[in-house]
């Protein structure tokens, strides 16, 4: 397991990168033809301490962890498709023990947990986002219940906190869909803060950050591309439309100001990684030169940050 401390980031926080760049996870075609060996030996030979699990990732220890030890990588996380919305707490725990079970093995400290339930019908990510699927308000304290029990099963079984992905066309978009939920929610549910879907869904990531600071166990760095992002509105595009027009980006290419979030690193005592994150098409935007970019940039302006806090009395 790599231990290269990189300049500007506190002690305990890590930069990984999503494999999201190379190959998408849900529009196949994005990057089918990137092997795995070249996500991993971008990513390893850019500076990077670590990536996500991907699709073309195999799933079994004997075969994961010499892929990444032998490049200097950790495993950061991996998503799960959680069905709590809709399901109860045993049918999720008997979906996610494998997964939890990889996790748990490879290091992990987090388990990235995305709700799929309660999305529109046939394809949910083609339909418009105008058609995101609403969870009744009355609703959300049993979902808040299983949730909680979940996320206790998860870190007593397998030492993984439960960091939850607020996301586009999810039952979790909006600032108040988000907090509605945290607030009832134990303290068991960790914030996955991802600044590019609170931007995309409306809202300054940092209001999340100063709501539920001290939840937020795992963070995605991710751009939009503003111009991009108000004709996927405009037009009422799907999500995968969007992300096949490039509403997403990679840190430093988009509209999203990384200041606060470095600042908010450095000053909370926040511990763990910080993954750069872009679902984007591969063809169009080349992802070594597009993550080394964003690489540079994260670091940069951490140690602005870091400058900027010494210069003050």
């Amino acid at each position: 397991m790599t231990t290269k401390k990189l300049a500007g980031l506190p002690r305990g926080v890590r930069l990984a990168v999503s494999p999201l760049s190379w190959a998408n996870d849900v529009l196949e075609d994005l990057g089918a033809d990137i092997s795995l060996e070249t996500c991993l030996n971008d990513a390893a030979e850019t500076g990077y301490q670590g990536v996500e699990l991907g699709r073309k990732f195999p799933r079994n220890v004997e075969a994961l962890r010499p892929l990444l030890e032998r490049r200097g990588l950790s495993l950061a996380s991996g998503w799960h498709s959680g069905e709590l919305a809709e399901r109860g707490v045993d049918a999720e725990m008997a979906a996610v023990d494998a997964h939890a079970h990889l996790l748990s093995s490879m290091g992990c400290k987090v388990m990235v947990y995305g709700e799929v339930a309660m999305m529109a019908s046939g394809l949910p990510l083609d339909e418009p986002m105008s058609k995101r699927a609403i969870m009744p308000r009355e609703d959300v304290p049993a979902y808040a219940a299983r949730l909680t029990e979940f996320g206790k099963w998860l870190s007593g079984g397998y030492g993984l906190a439960l960091a939850y992905h607020h996301h586009l066309m999810m039952v979790a978009e909006t600032f108040d869909e988000i907090s509605t939920l945290f607030d009832r929610a134990g303290d068991e549910i960790g914030l996955l803060l991802d600044t590019g879907h609170a931007i995309a869904g409306g809202f300054d990531y940092m209001r999340l950050a100063e709501r539920f600071g001290d939840r937020i166990v795992h963070i995605h760095l991710k751009d939009v591309r503003g111009s991009v992002i108000d004709d996927v509105r405009r037009s009422d595009l799907s999500f995968n439309g969007g992300v096949r027009a490039g509403m997403f980006t990679v840190p430093g290419d988009g509209i999203v100001d990384f200041g606060p979030l470095a600042r908010f690193v450095l000053t909370s005592g926040y511990r763990g990684w910080l993954v750069v994150e872009a679902e984007q098409d591969p063809a169009i935007a080349p992802p070594r030169p597009a993550v080394t970019r964003a690489f540079a940039h994260i670091l940069s302006t951490f140690v602005a940050q870091t400058a900027d806090r010494e210069r003050k009395p």
